[in-house]
């Protein structure tokens, strides 16, 4: 947790990190994109004219950096505001908030980096001088080339962080965990174990079939979960952008209206519009980072959608696998008119699942054609994350 009873940091405590060499690439490839999305942020507000106007800047630069650069959401929006104090700084630093790094334990932290988030022991070192803005923490390159996380403290909670480093203590600024809440990722990870084989082996054989059937319509009822969430998610996403677009175009409006006002010497009104733009850049700061946790919701919905409709088709698979034991071990016309039935119910399922699936209305069969598109994209899918990784060797 941050001990933060300001936005001035007289003070700040430093966790030197002890590294792993995958830990230490993560952190090199941050700093390197780091500098050059501050070398974006020089081009372009160059280029564009935007001068300290942030939210110009944010509008013109926070895509194209996405796109040049590995690095999380939260620390280009960080970024923004970061350029003229990083340029300023008398050594490499990064600005951190408790989305990009949190105490997990009395020696080990949770980092975002450009490559992931890492989990990476620390050990206290002490105190050193804080920093004039509001970032509540930073990570550092030390003359020695080590790594630290560097967390602002003010003169009022110092004392507080010293009684908490005592080494009678046991827990070293703990982040405080709530159980964490049953969501539908986690709720997907049950259902996709229930279908494994182990625990369908452990079943009586006169109960698979039902174990499986249950856990079929769990999966289902999952599903619409997850498409709802994400309808949801997708509808905040559309009213913080347009909120975002009329902040960035009243401040427009103002940064022209404050050159008129400085042209005809009438400083009261610069002023008085400059007042107005400071506020709504805070208003921006507050919707970029909400903008960024929405995203990283609806990615978290995408993902845990595209489990369920796999573990789906590995439920239906393996319904028909157990259907087909069972009926041979029954008479010959029992297993006929089960065969049968079963078919059937088989392909009304399949039919309703590419429904909700795809947007193909249920009768239409499925088109070879489309399993052949479907093929060849995940076929190249699979070979550009094995290009990737080869990269990184």
């Amino acid at each position: 947790m941050f001990f933060m009873l300001g936005s001035l940091y007289d003070q700040a405590v430093r966790y030197r990190l002890l590294l792993s060499a995958e830990a230490r690439d993560a952190i090199e490839a941050t700093f390197a994109d780091y500098a050059r999305m501050m070398d974006m942020l020089d081009e372009i507000a160059a280029g564009k004219g935007v001068g300290a106007n942030l939210v110009a800047l944010h509008g013109h630069a926070y895509d194209p950096i996405r796109k040049a650069t590995r690095l999380p959401s939260r620390l280009v929006t960080l970024g923004l505001r970061d350029r003229a104090a990083y340029r300023a700084a008398s050594n490499l630093r990064l600005p951190l908030d408790d989305r990009l790094v949190n105490v997990r334990t009395a020696g080990t932290l949770s980092l975002g980096t450009a490559l992931g988030r890492f989990t990476i022991p620390f050990e206290v070192t002490g105190y050193s001088a804080g920093w004039p803005h509001a970032t509540p923490a930073q990570l550092v390159r030390t003359a020695q080339d080590d790594f630290e996380v560097h967390f602002g403290v003010t003169a009022t909670s110092q004392a507080h962080i010293a009684s908490t480093l005592s080494p009678r203590k046991d827990h070293v600024m703990l982040a405080e965990h709530a159980p964490a809440p049953d969501t539908l990722l986690s709720r997907a990870g049950r259902l996709i174990a229930g279908i494994a084989y182990g625990a369908i082996e452990k079943a009586e054989d006169k109960n698979r079939v039902a174990l499986v059937s249950q856990a079929i319509r769990e999966i289902e009822q999952a599903e619409r979960e997850s498409r709802e969430s994400l309808s949801h998610a997708r509808a905040e996403e559309y009213r913080l952008n347009a909120r975002r677009a009329e902040i960035e175009r009243e401040t427009t409006v103002l940064a022209e209206q404050i050159r008129v006002a400085i042209a005809e010497h009438r400083d009261d009104l610069a002023r008085a519009g400059i007042a107005r733009q400071m506020d709504l850049e805070a208003q921006f700061e507050v919707l970029s980072k909400a903008i960024d946790e929405n995203a990283e919701r609806v990615d978290a919905v995408l993902t845990t959608l595209r489990a369920i409709l796999s573990s789906l088709q590995d439920a239906q698979a393996r319904l028909v696998e157990l259907e087909r034991s069972e009926a041979l071990a029954e008479q010959p016309k029992a297993t006929s008119r089960k065969s049968g039935d079963t078919g059937l119910a088989r392909a009304a399922r399949a039919s309703r699942v590419i429904a909700r699936a795809t947007g193909v209305p249920e009768g239409i069969a499925p088109s070879p054609d489309i399993d052949e598109l479907s093929k060849l994209k995940r076929d190249k899918d699979i070979a550009e994350r094995l290009a990737r990784l080869k990269s990184q060797n």
